[in-house]
């Protein structure tokens, strides 16, 4: 029924209301205009800048005050700003109108402003209007339209988040203005909006508004390829007297020509053009006062350097790479840079940080959530921690660990697992970011290799225990030691001999000299054991039975992973293994003198060293993953990295982790692809049907149960799980493949 002013005007008060405000705009409308034309002809000395704003300042607040006098007014199941459905149709009709004039009046304003003169000015009949989107379709309106901001089954499973924001949401949108700037206003739809479009916790096509938020960036800076030192060391400048940053300038500073021919070999094979440049905040957890671990304090008297060695190697090639980095190791740094972030709304939009990355440590992150607290959220996506071991999904949902008890005070961080960076490829569910393994000694030097073993140990106490191994050892070979002590002579084997603690090319040449590098068991996946391969060395790596692992050592209590370690050096073991590292019980006297004797007649003690492991790997495999990892982003079609392309699926055997399931199909598990798989098809697609069906949260799914023909969705996609296993459940596994010597990188991904 067509709606004329004079109908308009007898459906009662709230009728006539909208009939008298909206001839009022019109008024009000003809009134601006006249001042307008009259300002632009009369006073064209006025700024045009200033005459811009007010006439847009004037036209939003004539529309601003006619919704806030119509807003309880309600037409339909979706009200909200957004929607349009809290206005009756005719007045959609009238204010579609007015919106499109201002729209235009607008548009002629910025060509104005493009000109150099204000004669001449542009007609509005003159404006594209096939650049203008109308915010509000008076005509889907009339016809009954609706906006469809609804969540499909799938749309949960694969956002399982997204309707506890929702209803978070309904509770809190008005706890902070800056929901409403962002468009929220109480309306389902309109947190569906925020929640796609600005945090992404929600599917964007379950919006489907013809309002969609343009958060604009700031200007597109390339990152160029440098190689200038003294710049990096400018950064690493110690703001206090405990020279913290000691030992990774001197390790960046040695290794430093080493890092610029790889750069430019790098640059040989692949494009390095057309980089963003990247904002990082680095923070050294580690190395603060507070961390109460004195890395600092023991970096030149034996303590744990492979962290350090990390740190340097990364910060090496973030500055290569041409990044702009901001480099803390004290919490007093980290305070002063966070006062200056707007941290403190809860809205999560991260387009007006000043940062695009953080690299930090477990400690480091503790600190971080401390200082931030409630602003916290938006930061978190932003997060790369560097962690030695690992944190497998079990441990880092803290809801999860909780529940089941396994909560520590490194787990819990509620973080994707794809943000934690190890030191070695041990768990495909987080990333492997590496180290490189230094070559200090010229391998064309001559250097004449003797019947001698070199002991893995700095410390006394790792020598424990073992004086029946080196007895055995010692009838075939010298034994030396770099044991670092306070005392003249620590307390060794009288044959050994000790040349104290050594760095550099002093350690590097006595491992040229060396046949042997011996493990004691302890330390732990260091980085030693590769420097000794790589200067020809045969690594004897320590074989545990029953394996190491958080239910029987002590030094895994409370670290958030369930990893059971074979041997000492579980890289060594799985992916270099002989004749350059023979995994052996040293308890078994009789085997390790076979083994020993074996080694001095067979080997040829040549140098190896994984390509992962030297500055071109690295440089490579890091790159990749700054351009392509992006923990910002959830739509699934444009985040998923790897590619597709890369992907196979399998559903596993009963009671065989998905790790497992793809090694021994020679592939790596890729977790990021988990989402995909979550669904009651793709396990039918593996010739199995699903006699029951259902969703739970746990790191088995998703799955088949062979026993009960069940198949069960993962409902919490923090807790996909590549290492995850059950007796009886069989694992819907993503496997990737990947390049030789680069297990990070799928084939083709280095690009």
């Amino acid at each position: 029924m067509a709606c004329s002013p004079w109908h308009i005007m007898t459906r009662g008060s709230v009728y006539r209301k909208i009939f008298v405000l909206a001839m009022l705009f019109g008024v009000l409308w003809c009134l601006m205009l006249v001042k307008f034309s009259m300002t632009l002809n009369v006073q064209q000395h006025k700024s045009s800048e200033v005459l811009k704003e007010e006439i847009v300042r004037l036209s939003e607040d004539y529309i601003r005050s006619l919704a806030r006098e119509n807003g309880d007014m309600v037409d339909g199941p979706y009200a909200g700003r957004f929607t349009a459905y809290d206005l009756k149709k005719t007045m959609a009709v009238l204010l579609e109108n007015i919106l499109e004039r201002v729209q235009r009046l607008e548009r002629a304003v910025d060509i104005l402003l493009n000109s150099t003169t204000l004669i001449g000015i542009p007609s509005l009949a003159a404006v594209d209007n096939s650049k203008l989107r109308p915010i509000i379709r008076a005509k889907d309106l009339i016809e009954g339209v609706e906006e469809k901001c609804q969540l499909s089954e799938e749309d949960k499973n694969r956002y399982p988040h997204c309707l506890n924001k929702m209803a978070w949401m309904k509770a809190m949108w008005k706890s902070d203005p800056c929901y409403v700037s962002y468009g929220v206003d109480g309306s389902d739809c309109s947190f569906v909006m925020y929640l796609s479009e600005v945090e992404g916790f929600c599917p964007k096509k379950a919006w489907g508004g013809s309002h969609k938020l343009e958060l604009k960036e700031g200007p597109v800076l390339i990152a160029k390829v440098r190689t200038d030192l003294d710049g990096l060391l400018t950064l690493l400048k110690d703001p206090n007297e405990r020279q913290g940053y000691a030992w990774i300038r001197m390790r960046i500073s040695r290794m430093w020509s080493k890092w610029t021919a790889a750069i430019g070999r790098l640059q040989k094979k692949q494009d390095l053009t057309n980089r963003k440049t990247k904002k990082i905040l680095i923070h050294l957890g580690l190395l603060s006062k507070q961390s109460g671990w004195k890395f600092a304090e023991m970096q030149f008297k034996g303590g744990p350097l492979g962290e350090l060695v990390q740190w340097a190697d990364l910060i090496s090639t973030l500055y290569i790479f041409g990044h702009e980095l901001t480099i803390t190791s004290e919490v007093e740094q980290l305070v002063e840079i966070l006062a200056k972030l707007p941290a403190k709304s809860p809205c999560q939009s991260r387009k007006e940080l000043p940062v695009n990355m953080i690299y930090t440590d477990i400690m480091g992150l503790i600190q971080f959530k401390k200082k931030v607290r409630g602003g916290f959220g938006k930061f978190s996506c932003l997060f790369r921690v560097v962690d030695s071991f690992g944190t497998e999904p079990a441990y880092n949902h803290r809801g999860f660990a909780k529940q089941n008890k396994i909560l520590s005070s490194w787990g819990g961080q509620d973080l994707q697992p794809k943000q934690f960076f190890t030191m070695f490829p041990h768990s495909p569910d987080n990333s492997f970011m590496g180290f490189v393994v230094e070559q200090l000694v010229n391998l064309t030097e001559n250097i004449k290799r003797k019947d001698q073993a070199l002991v893995y140990g700095k410390n006394v106490y790792m020598w424990e225990g073992k004086q029946a191994y080196l007895d055995t050892i010692h009838k075939y070979v010298e034994v030396h030691g770099t044991v670092y002590s306070s005392d003249e002579k620590p307390r060794l084997p009288s044959y050994v001999n000790n040349h104290g603690l050594l760095i550099g090319k002093d350690l590097h040449r006595l491992l040229r000299q060396s046949k042997i590098f011996v493990g004691l068991g302890f330390p732990y996946e260091g980085p030693a054991p590769l420097e000794a391969i790589a200067n020809g060395a045969v690594f004897i790596n320590p074989k545990f039975s029953p394996p190491h692992s958080s239910k029987n050592t002590a030094f895994f209590k409370g670290k958030p992973t369930h990893r059971e370690l074979t041997s000492q050096h579980p890289y060594a073991e799985m992916f270099i293994g002989p004749p350059y590292v023979h995994t052996v019980h040293i308890n078994n006297t009789q085997q390790v003198g076979q083994l020993v004797e074996e080694i001095l007649k067979n080997n040829t003690f040549s140098p190896y060293l994984p390509f992962e492991y030297t500055e071109e790997g690295m440089l490579q495999r890091m790159n990749a993953y700054i351009q392509h990892q992006d923990f910002c982003r959830f739509e699934n079609a444009i985040s998923i990295w790897p590619p597709s392309e890369a992907i196979k699926t399998f559903l596993g055997p009963a009671g065989i982790s998905c790790r497992d399931v793809c090694w021994n199909h020679n592939l790596i598990c890729e977790p990021t692809h988990f989402k995909e798989l979550n669904s009651f098809q793709q396990i039918e697609k593996q010739s199995v049907t699903c006699a029951k069906r259902q969703t739970q949260t746990n790191i088995f799914f998703p799955s088949y149960n062979e026993n009960t023909k069940e198949c069960t969705l993962q409902g919490d996609e923090l807790l996909f799980s590549c290492v995850g296993e059950k007796t009886y459940l069989r694992r819907l596994c993503p496997c990737r493949n990947y390049i030789v010597g680069q297990i990070a990188l799928c084939q083709g991904c280095e690009r």
